[in-house]
């Protein structure tokens, strides 16, 4: 597994992702970051930073827990899902973020069958 390290606010979120798949997330939060301005819909769900991956975490806090992967995928979905957006093409960001959310579906699946 690697670890994400995500930045909301002033609050930090840490994510859990098969090692394989680590990549995708960050390149998938670059690619919300880069296209998230150009949403004209008043609801524009808010993106954390990405502000580290590693390889082993270990939560001393009792505030603060590990999200899986795809909870954290299934949020994303739903936080873009009721975005009414009229003006750009949502429909391809919501199509990368489902796609790895399947992914992860798939994995997860496979992993503890």
């Amino acid at each position: 597994m690697r670890y994400h390290v995500l930045l909301y606010g002033d609050r930090l979120e840490f994510v859990e992702m098969p090692a394989s798949h680590a990549y995708q997330l960050t390149a998938l939060h670059q690619r919300l970051h880069k296209e998230i301005g150009k949403l004209t819909a008043e609801n524009v769900p808010n993106l954390p930073q990405a502000i580290a991956e590693c390889d082993a975490l270990e939560i001393v806090n009792k505030d603060y827990v590990a999200l899986s992967g795809l909870e954290y995928m299934n949020q994303l979905e739903q936080a873009f899902a009721s975005v009414q957006e009229k003006s750009y093409p949502l429909v391809s960001l919501l199509t990368e973020i489902r796609a790895l959310q399947a992914q992860l579906e798939q994995w997860y699946e496979e992993e503890y069958e």
